[in-house]
């Protein structure tokens, strides 16, 4: 059993511990609280006797003997009515959370079981500023090695339209301002943008010295071809875009060739790759922050959620 599954198991024993020392400090028996949790809801014993498919008798003998082992009454009984007493109503509440703590220990273990032969599909664009999806679903694997993962790559826009139609479970990558209001989102790490010019051309402090440069950027739909016009609205002037391409890495080896340049996340124009000159331009040009997204009003399997959860505190361990 893998550690993670054992410590499960131990925060479940733990649950459970808890759940019956908060009653009384010894053993006392489910039958009995739950008889009388009925004659305390049902307000008397005959009723509590049909609820629960009881003899009276049977219910009478069952609260009498928590009242012995409990050392105090419970109801105030008279010729009409019953009554719980100030120590009924405490047990009561008890008993409350007793069947809380074990509803969620139910849900947790169908949950365990479930993740442990689930599948789960990410959709994750090529640039995730300093999130390492990689590690993240390595170290999800070792947690849960039952469950299938598949993971699939394309620009956002293309990734959301396969979460908004069900093919994936979940997208990581950036979280645009227009981002429909049918998914929501969490935040896992920042991204940065930069200027990223061919080696050996002058340095540039804004937007707005490359005016009159030709730029390389994704293709027009994708959300850093909007930042692009955005940004360079701002400094004045339409850019010249006659080179557009599919990823981020093609971006850095066009610029790099000497073909133009580019706006480009901090993560992909200082990763391994061809050589080009990075600037931190002045304004600085926004990045959506990277973030892990899911299709609201459509409840994520156990598997699913896992990962989900799994990727947020990965990404918090990564500070």
């Amino acid at each position: 059993m893998p550690t993670s599954v054992t410590a499960f198991v131990f925060q479940v024993q733990e649950r459970f511990a808890y759940a019956f020392s908060v009653v009384h400090d010894q053993w006392m028996e489910l039958r009995q609280l739950e008889t009388f949790a009925a004659v305390a809801r049902q307000g008397g014993f005959t009723r509590a006797a049909e609820h629960l498919r009881l003899a009276q008798s049977a219910v009478s003998a069952q609260v009498r003997a928590l009242e012995a082992e409990l050392g105090v009454p419970l109801f105030t009984r008279t010729t009409r009515r019953v009554t719980l007493t100030e120590a009924g109503e405490l047990l009561l509440s008890r008993h409350d959370r007793i069947q809380a703590e074990l509803a969620a220990a139910r849900t947790d273990l169908t949950d365990l079981t479930a993740v442990l032969r689930g599948r789960v599909t990410i959709g994750a664009t090529a640039v995730l500023g300093p999130f390492s999806l990689p590690r993240a679903l390595a170290s999800f694997h070792d947690r849960y090695p039952g469950v299938d993962l598949a993971l699939r790559s394309d620009l956002i826009a293309g990734l959301l339209t396969a979460l908004d139609a069900g093919g994936t479970d979940l997208v990581v990558g950036p979280r645009h301002a227009d981002l429909p209001t049918q998914f929501s989102s969490r935040r896992l790490a920042e991204e940065h943008l930069v200027l990223a010019l061919p080696p050996g051309h002058p340095p540039a402090t804004s937007l707005s010295d490359l005016r009159d440069e030709s730029f390389v950027c994704l293709p027009a739909g994708s959300g850093l071809h909007q930042i692009l016009l955005d940004a360079s609205r701002r400094a004045g002037f339409v850019p010249h875009i006659p080179f557009e391409t599919h990823s981020a890495a093609s971006i850095r080896d066009l610029v790099s060739a000497g073909l133009g340049v580019a706006i480009l996340a901090r993560s992909a124009a200082t990763a391994p790759g061809p050589p080009i000159a990075v600037h931190t331009p002045q304004p600085a040009i926004p990045h959506p922050s990277i973030a892990v997204i899911h299709r609201r009003g459509r409840p994520l399997s156990p598997a699913a959620r896992a990962c989900r959860r799994h990727l947020i505190e990965h990404a918090q361990a990564e500070g």
